[in-house]
């Protein structure tokens, strides 16, 4: 068998001189090896292919061809192996091998699934899906992902449950961040979508499909293991987890508080959607402007048949729920929010800047157990009033500084008389001391206690002789202790 130069040499003296014999004689070689070249490439045939000669196997690949067929190319070469020795084959291992490898490959050429490339269009399609999300407090989080399909404008919302109703205020928040609601939304086969599949159909849980009727969208369903119409959104979960749960790639610190992951999704959001899309080459935040012309107006109220009860929020800032009372925040005075328990958690839901968001999480209590928690209410000291000035000569002081205020609160508490004069003395100081000297004496004085007559003119008098002479400190070679040199002379004629 010549290798491939020798017969592109042979094939090249024929073309030159047009005869077998002389062809040969300048490629050195016989003349009948020119023509069955020639002739090989006359046919149509690669003359440098060799051709496949007979083995031990060739009597037994039918059979390798029906197991592999069989197993649906999922048989093992050590198996087959035993099979075909059983039936009288004595070749090695290593031919059986190749011989299977070889039925697979081409059983899955036959059999291969094949992807529709899914193009989207403008205003058609929605999809989202669930990420686990970093703990808050020892608490599992999740984290919604939704993705536009068609201008890649992703939007993701921290929620602590994956239920009906967080689905619901989920799905209205998005599409009033889009500013439409596309013709579908696309999901995974969760129960709360999907309760049953019959020949292979989904049968849509009865609440799902209500809030698809409210937004007038269409709730479906993608094929399993589909990756052209799961991908999206799976890539926007994990790109959210690589980003907002902290590990040893991101050096991102655990969350303090819910807030503080919400922000964090907020930022996440405004990146990726403010750069260019390496698929699309546009920027997201501009491609919905142009998308946003497709999408149907999302509605006035939200769906809040999943959210449960509707409360009054009362002037306490607590609702009353089961006779037991609990907190929201203090904003959402004489409003009407809406109240459901999930588990062992009472679940507050109110509309906060258009949408339906989650307001307050208690746990399940009892009559005559309030739920009550301070970040529902301004920050205040409970039973202490704040000064307020009711004529010019307490707005003159109390305009001071709050060193003022402390001040007055402390020397009224300690029942001093004749406040107003030395309010007014205070006043008059600062014009000749300065108000950064007065504040500092109201503080010092307010710690010390001290609310007598010259008291405030005593501590400025200190500090200005003070910042002159500077702040004198005892040291080691120094001492106010008082020594015994005097008993030095104790007992003699100079001490009699």
């Amino acid at each position: 068998m010549k290798c491939n130069w020798e017969i592109m040499e042979i094939l090249e003296a024929y073309d030159l001189v047009g005869s077998y014999r002389k062809a040969a004689e300048l490629a050195g070689c016989d003349h009948h090896t020119v023509r069955r070249y020639v002739e090989l490439r006359d046919q149509g045939v690669d003359p440098t292919k060799r051709k496949p000669r007979a083995r031990l196997i060739d009597d037994y690949m039918p059979k390798i061809e029906e197991l592999v067929e069989r197993s649906q190319a999922r048989i093992g070469a050590d198996m087959a192996h035993k099979k075909i020795v059983a039936m009288g084959y004595d070749g090695s291992e290593r031919t059986t091998r190749k011989a299977v490898a070889a039925a697979k490959t081409s059983y899955k050429s036959g059999h291969r699934r094949v992807f529709r490339p899914w193009i989207p269009e403008p205003g058609l399609w929605l999809q989202f899906d669930w990420g686990e999300g970093p703990r808050v407090d020892g608490r599992r989080t999740q984290l919604w992902c939704a993705w536009l399909a068609w201008s890649r404008f992703r939007v993701v919302i921290p929620v602590w449950d994956k239920t009906i109703p967080t689905i619901a205020a989920c799905l209205d928040q998005t599409f009033r961040i889009l500013g439409g609601v596309p013709t579908n939304v696309l999901t995974d086969n969760e129960k709360t979508v999907t309760v049953d599949h019959v020949a292979r159909i989904p049968v849509r849980n009865s609440d799902i499909a209500q809030i698809g009727r409210h937004y007038s969208t269409a709730i479906r369903t993608c094929v399993p293991a589909d990756p052209q119409s799961k991908g999206g959104a799976e890539s926007t979960v994990r790109l959210a987890k690589r980003d907002l749960v902290p590990t040893e790639v991101n050096l991102r610190g655990q969350y303090g508080a819910f807030a503080a992951l919400q922000e964090a999704a907020e930022e996440f959001c405004l990146e990726v959607n403010s750069r260019v899309h390496r698929e699309t080459r546009m920027v997201p935040a501009e491609a919905l402007l142009e998308e946003r012309t497709r999408l149907h107006p999302v509605p006035l109220e939200p769906f809040a048949a999943a959210f449960g009860e509707t409360r009054r929020v009362s002037r306490d800032s607590t609702i009353s729920v089961g006779s037991v009372r609990y907190s929201v925040p203090h904003q959402l005075v004489d409003r009407t929010v809406w109240a459901r328990f999930h588990g062992d958690d009472m679940v507050v839901t109110a509309m906060v800047d258009g949408a339906a968001t989650e307001v307050a999480r208690h746990l399940r209590s009892t009559p005559g157990r309030p739920q009550i928690l301070d970040e529902h209410y301004p920050e205040s000291s409970r039973g202490e009033r704040k000064a307020r000035p009711t004529s010019r000569e307490e707005a003159d002081f109390l305009a001071l500084g709050p060193e003022a205020e402390t001040w007055l609160i402390a020397a009224a508490s300690a029942g001093t008389s004749r406040l107003r004069s030395k309010m007014r003395a205070a006043t008059q100081a600062a014009a000749l001391y300065g108000a950064e000297a007065v504040r500092a004496a109201l503080e010092a004085a307010a710690k010390a206690e001290r609310f007598e007559e010259d008291a405030l003119v005593q501590i400025l008098e200190y500090q200005r002789y003070q910042s002159k002479t500077g702040v004198t400190r005892a040291t080691e070679a120094h001492s106010l202790q008082p020594g015994t040199s005097g008993w030095a002379s104790f007992g003699t004629p100079a001490g009699r």
